[in-house]
C-alpha cells in the first residue's frame, strides 16, 4: 500500500514571490520542485492529463476552459504583462457559448433572488434559455431533518429547510446543459454538485458577513480576521 502524501502547494508562495514562478509554472527543470510536490508524480499527472486529450465531453470542456482563460486576458504589445478584461459573469457566458450550451440552470439561494433575476436577464439577453430553482423549493420545515428546534435560525418559528437535492432534480428534469450556483450554503452546494447531471460552476459563494466575498477574510488576516489563526472557532 502506498504511503499517504502530504501535498502542500501553498508552501511554494515564497518561491513565487521571489521568482514569479514555481516549479509547476516554469519551463521543465528551471525551478527545483519541493518535497512531495504533486508534479513529481508524473504517472498520475499524465494519467489525468490524457483524459483531456480524447473526444469526450469532458475533454472538450477542458479545452474550451483553456481557451476562455486565454480570452480573459489582453496582452500588452510588448507581451511582458497581461490585463484581465472579463468578469466571472463574462467568463461563464463565453464558456457556455463555446460549449454550445443552450439551457442554463440556476440553483439559487432564496436570499439572492434579486441577483438571480439580474443574472437571468443577462443570460437571456445573450441568447440562453434560463431555468432557476430556489433552495427552499417545497417548503418543508427544518425540524423534519432531525435537528433540534434550538438549531433553527429563529427557534420556535416555521423555517423551511434548504433542499439542494430537489434543486438538482428539478434542473435535471429541465435537461439543463449547465448549472450555476448562486449563493447556496456550505454543504448544500456539495449536495447539489453530487446530484446535478449537468456540469456545475459557482458564480456566487455565500458569505453573509462580507457581501458574498469570502476571499476578503484572507485579505484581512493581518487585522480583522487575525483571530482565526489565534483561537479555535466555537461551533457549539
Amino acid at each position: 500500500m502506498s504511503s499517504k502524501k502530504n501535498y502542500q502547494c501553498h508552501r511554494c508562495l515564497g518561491v513565487w514571490e521571489k521568482t514569479g514562478r514555481t516549479s509547476c509554472s516554469a519551463p521543465p527543470g528551471k525551478i527545483k520542485a519541493p518535497a512531495d510536490c504533486p508534479g513529481q508524480q508524473q504517472d498520475l499527472i499524465h494519467q489525468c492529463f490524457d483524459q483531456y486529450c480524447d473526444d469526450t465531453e469532458q475533454a472538450r470542456l477542458a479545452q474550451v476552459a483553456a481557451r476562455v482563460e486565454g480570452l480573459c486576458y489582453q496582452s500588452d504589445s510588448d507581451e511582458q504583462s497581461v490585463h484581465p478584461r472579463w468578469t466571472r459573469v463574462e467568463d461563464t457566458i463565453a464558456l457556455a457559448k463555446l460549449m454550445g450550451y443552450q439551457t442554463i440552470g440556476i440553483a439559487t439561494c432564496l436570499g439572492l433572488l434579486a441577483e438571480t433575476r439580474q443574472l437571468s436577464e443577462i443570460l437571456e439577453a445573450q441568447g440562453f434559455d434560463v431555468v432557476s430553482v430556489c433552495c427552499k423549493a417545497g417548503g418543508i420545515d427544518k425540524i423534519k431533518l432531525g435537528i433540534e428546534e434550538q438549531d433553527k435560525v429563529r427557534p420556535g418559528h416555521y423555517e423551511a429547510a434548504c433542499n439542494p437535492i430537489a434543486q438538482a432534480a428539478f434542473l435535471n428534469d429541465s435537461k439543463t446543459d449547465m448549472n450555476i450556483i448562486v449563493g447556496l450554503c456550505v454543504g448544500h452546494d456539495m449536495l447539489f454538485n453530487l446530484h446535478s447531471k449537468a456540469p456545475v460552476t459557482t458564480l456566487v459563494a455565500k458569505d453573509r458577513v462580507t457581501g458574498h466575498n469570502p476571499v476578503s477574510v484572507l485579505y484581512g488576516q493581518n487585522f480583522y480576521y487575525k483571530r482565526l489563526k489565534k483561537s479555535p472557532l466555537k461551533v457549539d
